[in-house]
């Protein structure tokens, strides 16, 4: 997720860096122990940070459409994902959901595409049909609306909170969607509502959720978001490993538009001349996305002067 900060947000452009968010769940089994980073709240302590993501983890499946849609979206060209969606979408509530999710994902990364957005969630608002498509539609209406919040765009916070809140009510708590719910309340918790022990319990059930799940993609947002957390409390060293792992899913999944943030993010934790070295590679792949995601630009070195 990424976008860029404007004038009159809800928080700095500094805070905003490490405000994206998405997923797309893989559809392996979920694993029989789940493995939560950092010291867990009181009273039962939690293991200590370990990578958790197994390798052969996935987000593309079987099916050609999934591959074909996970391609682009991992590239950033989310409008001629929707595209293939589209046709699927006008009668079949799971593909509209996933239509609008892309759409609102697109705003998030680019400050663009909010009227696609709001008509893809309509539709999907309208075909849902159970309690699990109905949160999920609300889920992404609160996405959006916190994207909007902390993107400057229009204060809908309240929007936000409902939302998320009717999500909440809506899926059950082994819903396969409540994962990504609970990462996205915890969004904000962290950065509308500036309560980061909030923000941690929630990115904590997330990554549990996503762990269970083998939900590699969310998994490198959970790693993130808790390494940010770190990284605020001066834990360099657990910082370093959370945004590490980030890093390490993106690669292996190659989802290529969101591995400038994670390069970024890691560099904050790094020595100096490692962080200088992690940025400019950051830069290069920022400038060969075509400036995507837009909010990254003040955080990262000028390109080279072309003599």
């Amino acid at each position: 997720m990424a976008d860029t900060a404007m004038s009159g947000s809800a928080e700095s452009a500094e805070s905003i860096r490490s405000a994206e968010s998405g997923s797309e769940s893989a559809s392996d089994p979920a694993s029989e122990s789940v493995w939560v980073p950092g010291p867990a709240p009181a009273p039962a302590p939690a293991p200590a940070l370990a990578p958790v993501v197994p390798a052969a983890r996935t987000v593309e499946g079987d099916d050609p459409l999934d591959r074909a849609v996970w391609r682009l979206r991992s590239r950033g060209c989310w409008d001629d994902a929707a595209a293939l969606l589209e046709p699927h979408s006008v009668h079949h509530a799971p593909s509209a959901l996933r239509r609008a999710a892309l759409l609102v994902e697109r705003c998030m990364f680019t400050a663009t595409g909010w009227a696609h957005a709001e008509d893809a969630l309509r539709g999907a608002e309208a075909l849902a049909g159970d309690d699990d498509e109905r949160g999920g539609a609300a889920c992404e209406r609160g996405h959006l609306a916190y994207t909007a919040t902390v993107l400057g765009v229009r204060d809908r916070a309240d929007e936000a909170r409902s939302a998320l809140g009717r999500a909440a009510a809506l899926l059950a708590p082994a819903a396969p969607g409540r994962p990504l719910l609970d990462f996205r309340r915890g969004l904000m918790a962290e950065h509308v509502a500036d309560s980061p022990d909030a923000a941690r319990a929630a990115y904590r059930r997330a990554h549990a959720g996503a762990t269970a799940q083998g939900d590699a993609l969310l998994l490198s947002f959970t790693w993130r978001h808790l390494a940010g957390l770190a990284l605020r409390d001066g834990e360099l060293a657990e910082a370093r490993h959370g945004f590490a792992e980030s890093l390490r899913i993106r690669e292996e999944l190659g989802f290529l538009v969101g591995t400038a943030p994670a390069l970024a993010a890691l560099a904050d934790a790094a020595p100096d001349a490692e962080a200088d070295r992690l940025r400019t590679e950051a830069a290069r792949l920022f400038r060969l996305m075509g400036g995507v995601p837009t909010w990254l630009a003040e955080h990262l070195p000028p390109a080279p002067a072309v003599s």
